[in-house]
């Protein structure tokens, strides 16, 4: 329980260092992320994942005070202390790198490493960032959705064809998506979402438009491993961002991916991860 609702975790393996999953959203539930890090059992880790509050399992209330980053922070730590999960290491994906980072900053006792994959932490320069990959688009497909935007009417066929273009370009890029990734996309909690973030993945108006962290980094201290697709809609420029500020990290820029990279290139994301992981643990 965290207060008076009710989240549901996941836990795999018996290895001695855990790892602890914060997927991305807001709103999807965990399996994305939880069925792509399952597979580090094999190589001695507990793994640990849970459907946040109004995702998945979870309870879903539809009071939208609840959808703050703070909130999120200290879930996460009802459910770190709650599972007697000890120092972890925490890997936050997306809308998760964001929560791992507030976390970071505000638990440093409770971890041993930070993963940030696919993620930022400074919204305004990654808006800046995203624009650029709407203007790949063209300036006619550019002025449509600025048009669309103005009038609120996102559910319009030549708004979402646009949309579902740069979701193949920067979120996905392969021809089928996972069953697990459709999976979370098809139970999806659009209230979360729309008001933290926004309509969609490249439009930010929600609450967490302005969070910028980046002044706050150097105060994360643990080892970190920065994580990025080539082609990802949380860009390399973002990553960068990122990776130059914090004290003790390094960075895997991974090949033929975006915004999913353990799905789209395995060779090129579990290797660096595992090297990581095992580094810190020696």
């Amino acid at each position: 329980m965290v207060g008076t609702h009710r989240v549901v975790a996941y836990l795999f393996g018996a290895g001695e260092e855990t790892v602890l999953l914060l997927n991305g959203g807001p709103g999807l539930p965990c399996d994305y992320l939880r069925e792509a890090h399952s597979c580090l059992i094999d190589h001695g880790y507990r793994v640990v994942a849970f459907d946040q509050l109004g995702t998945g399992a979870a309870d879903r209330p539809t009071d939208p005070a609840l959808w703050t980053i703070g909130r999120y922070v200290e879930e996460t730590e009802t459910v770190r202390t709650a599972l007697g999960l000890g120092k972890v290491h925490l890997l936050g994906h997306s809308w998760g790198g964001w929560l791992a980072i507030d976390y970071a900053l505000a638990y440093p006792q409770a971890l041993k490493s930070l993963i940030l994959a696919d993620t930022v932490a400074d919204m305004p320069h990654l808006v800046s960032e995203l624009e650029k990959l709407r203007a790949a688009l063209g300036p006619e497909t550019v002025a449509m959705m600025q048009k669309h935007e103005a009038a609120g009417s996102f559910d319009h066929p030549e708004y979402q064809a646009a949309i579902t273009l740069l979701n193949y370009r920067h979120v996905c890029r392969l021809a089928q998506w996972p069953a697990p990734v459709q999976r979370s996309l098809s139970d999806w909690n659009m209230g979360p979402y729309m008001t933290m973030q926004g309509p969609n993945e490249f439009l930010y108006t929600g609450n967490l438009k302005d969070w910028n962290r980046i002044p706050d980094l150097p105060g994360i201290t643990v080892p970190t491993l920065v994580v990025v697709g080539e082609r990802d809609e949380l860009t390399p420029a973002c990553a960068m961002k990122m990776n130059n500020a914090l004290p003790d990290a390094r960075i895997n820029v991974v090949a033929n991916a975006s915004h999913m990279p353990f799905y789209e290139n395995p060779a090129g994301y579990y290797p660096p991860l595992l090297d990581f992981l095992a580094s810190v643990s020696r």
